[in-house]
């Protein structure tokens, strides 16, 4: 009986959204988001980050507001997904990095499709390697992209070549491709600063390969600090633009990582000396709490951080709320806005996060962790570590935490929705096979 008022008691608190977002309260805001690749909180200077140093993004948080608790999907594909379309893996299917490659853009709607009919205009740059076909199929007027990840010169086989809006071309010697996503990112803001406009900037750092850069020093022994630090430089310019064509105060920038720190760095990515719980790919708190930084000046509060739990799906219901456009008809949408928040005035929409990655999930609230085996984690010492409590031996605390948990999956009930048929790492099948071979060789 406990567990059904707990169950409905959460069903009437935060029910999956679907209809119509609220209208804007203020003229509609231009929405650039930043998507760094492989890039945890471990690595960035204004959450602690002992090795690495990111003067632009401490600029862009004392700007606006740093979020510490936000989390995504701990594996590109499925992270992407979820931030696209608003929803689930085991609503879209999209639970693993090959299952995103099956998402059909006549069956779910991205964030560029829900704002068109607000009158926004979008483009895609960088990686879109998970999903099918084009970024215009999905909604996108503008697009350029690159195969795989990580890419950065022509020496690499996967970046010979890129295409813009259906056209290859070739990256030619010498030539840096982050530096191209840059321009080609300006040139769309200058073409389309009189309209609002939505820019899916889907970084090229800090994927692996890890490559000089061009400030690299001919004697640098540390190419990804290298990347680091040029990445930085590039948000800072990208920022000095958005001045320098008075958008900056019409512009909502968004940054944030599209998983955690990958191995073998994530031992590297340490604040106050102590290397976080797990790293891309794994279900502990490194794989999918990652840096979100909000800044829109006059509006977003600055100087401010927040201990609010964010959702990766909470973004296309915020950008609807903001843009005053119609969310998808007889949808679940999973995400709740974060509108009112961003204006300052209101709290977090939500008292936990889900994270599904394959045949594994959990449910996380502010101090504790519910997976879907029915283990409880006490997170009162996450990121760092993450401590099981045994049935048997809960506290009243821990025991009234796992009645909400249980509540909150069997609101949702994952195991309900579209299976999930890969492997349960989440991963390619290619590349899991590879991995399986050169285990057998060994």
């Amino acid at each position: 009986m406990l567990l059904c008022r707990l169950s409905l008691a959460l069903g009437l608190a935060l029910a999956p959204l679907s209809g119509r977002a609220a209208g804007p309260a203020i003229p509609q805001p231009n929405v650039l988001f930043i998507l760094a690749d492989d890039y945890g909180i471990g690595e960035v200077g204004c959450y602690g980050s002992d090795n690495y140093r990111t003067p632009n993004l401490d600029a862009l948080a004392h700007a606006g507001t740093r979020y510490t608790h936000a989390y995504t999907i701990s594996l590109c594909g499925p992270s992407r997904a979820q931030i696209l379309t608003g929803r689930y893996g085991f609503r879209t299917g999209g639970s693993n990095q090959d299952a995103v490659g099956r998402i059909p853009p006549d069956r779910e709607k991205l964030i560029p499709a829900v704002l068109k009919p607000a009158g926004y205009v979008s483009t895609m740059i960088g990686k879109w390697s998970q999903f099918s076909r084009q970024p215009s199929d999905f909604g996108f007027d503008d697009y350029l992209r690159y195969a795989g990840s990580g890419a950065y010169w022509n020496t690499q086989n996967k970046v010979r070549t890129y295409v813009v809006n259906g056209r290859t071309r070739p990256l030619r010697d010498r030539e840096y491709m982050p530096d191209v996503m840059h321009r080609h990112l300006v040139d769309f803001i200058t073409r389309h600063r009189d309209r609002p406009f939505y820019a899916h900037y889907s970084l090229s750092h800090v994927h692996g390969d890890i490559l000089p850069t061009p400030d690299s020093a001919p004697d640098s022994k540390d190419h990804y600090g290298d990347n680091v630090r040029y990445m930085d430089k590039l948000i800072g310019q990208l920022i000095a633009e958005l001045d320098r064509l008075g958008l900056r105060e019409r512009t909502l920038v968004i940054f944030f990582g599209d998983n955690g720190s990958a191995n073998p760095r994530a031992a590297r990515a340490t604040i106050g000396g102590r290397a976080l719980a797990g790293a891309k790919g794994s279900m502990l708190e490194g794989g999918g709490r990652v840096p979100m930084i909000v800044s829109w000046p006059g509006t977003v509060p600055a100087g401010r951080v927040a201990a609010d739990l964010v959702d990766s799906s909470d973004f296309l219901p915020t950008f609807a709320e903001l843009a005053g456009a119609p969310l998808p008809p007889n949808t679940v949408i999973d995400g709740r806005s974060l509108a009112a928040q961003f204006r300052g005035v209101g709290e977090g929409p939500r008292s936990w996060v889900f994270h599904q990655l394959a045949r594994n999930w959990y449910v996380r609230e502010a101090g504790w962790k519910l997976n879907q085996a029915g283990e409880l984690f006490d997170m009162s010492d996450a990121p760092f570590v993450e401590r099981p409590v045994a049935r048997g031996a809960e506290t009243p605390d821990a025991l009234a935490a796992r009645g909400r948990l249980e509540a909150a999956l069997a609101q949702l009930d994952p195991a309900g929705g579209i299976p999930d048929t890969g492997d349960e790492s989440g991963r390619h099948a290619k590349n899991v096979e590879s991995r399986k071979k050169r285990e057998r060789v060994k």
